[in-house]
């Protein structure tokens, strides 16, 4: 005869229960499967992912240029220039800190020693970038013929807020032109996302950008002509060779595709 002094787990359902519980964890932990990994793809200049919060001041960097600052924050040159009293030709060096919003900087009050004497004249720090003066600024209403920055699909569209230009597919080594006359503002790859970049001021309203080059054939501060060959396309900061084109006025993206002649 036998006896039992504790119900069987088949008849104790709770018990039942917390056993197949422990069972299929462990066949679980003995599986090899790995983890699921989330496929994240990367931002593209002007998307969410590279978003960049705009801070009180900035502290200029050595290759940075008044208008890559303004650029980089989404900001008007201008407004920039304004708020810390920089005149043209907009020189910065490296270490000054700007300020980006508020109320325009006051101007520094003399010291004692500085008000009871004339003040020596002192060297200058090496500018962020040398800066050459601005060329007389074209009209407003000058640029009313925009050129098709290079040959090839659009395979990226404007949407604003996430994407603040134009993505052109080709070859590397495509030819890139200046989509309107004026003055390069910007040549380097100082701004994150953007790969090797150019920035071409127009006029005082309008700046166009060129991202992604595989090779810069222009300097800042060089007068550009509408057509000219400024660029090479490339793959830069990105991985596909594409160009990325955006125009900004006053400071805020456009839809480029507005302004582009039709194809």
């Amino acid at each position: 005869m036998i006896y039992r002094d504790r119900p069987l787990p088949s008849e104790h359902p709770v018990l039942l229960v917390l056993l197949l519980a422990a069972l299929a964890t462990l066949a679980g932990c003995g599986g090899n499967s790995p983890a699921p990994v989330e496929n994240r793809r990367a931002g593209e200049p002007g998307d969410a992912a590279r978003a960049v919060s705009k801070p009180e001041r900035y502290t200029v960097k050595r290759g940075d240029t008044l208008y890559s600052i303004a650029w980089r924050f989404g900001l008007d040159y201008r407004e920039v220039a304004r708020l810390n009293r920089i005149g043209l030709p907009y020189t910065i060096y490296p270490g000054q800190t700007l300020r980006l919003s508020g109320e325009v900087a006051p101007p520094a009050p003399p010291s004692t020693a500085s008000a009871r004497r004339p003040a020596a004249r002192t060297a200058q720090p090496s500018a962020a970038k040398p800066s050459t003066p601005d060329p007389a600024p074209l009209p407003d209403a000058a640029v009313t013929a925009w050129r098709w920055p290079t040959n090839g699909k659009v395979i990226r569209g404007f949407s604003g807020t996430l994407h603040k230009g134009i993505d052109i597919d080709g070859k590397s080594g495509d030819p890139v032109i200046a989509t309107a006359a004026g003055k390069v503002v910007y040549a380097g790859s100082g701004i994150v996302g953007y790969g090797r970049l150019l920035i071409i001021k127009h006029n005082q309203q309008y700046l166009s950008a060129y991202g992604h080059n595989s090779a810069l054939l222009v300097e800042e501060g060089a007068a550009v002509r509408a057509g000219q060959k400024i660029a090479e396309k490339g793959s830069s900061a990105t991985n596909a060779v594409k160009l990325h084109f955006e125009i900004r006025r006053n400071g805020k993206p456009v839809d480029p595709l507005s302004l582009l002649p039709a194809r």
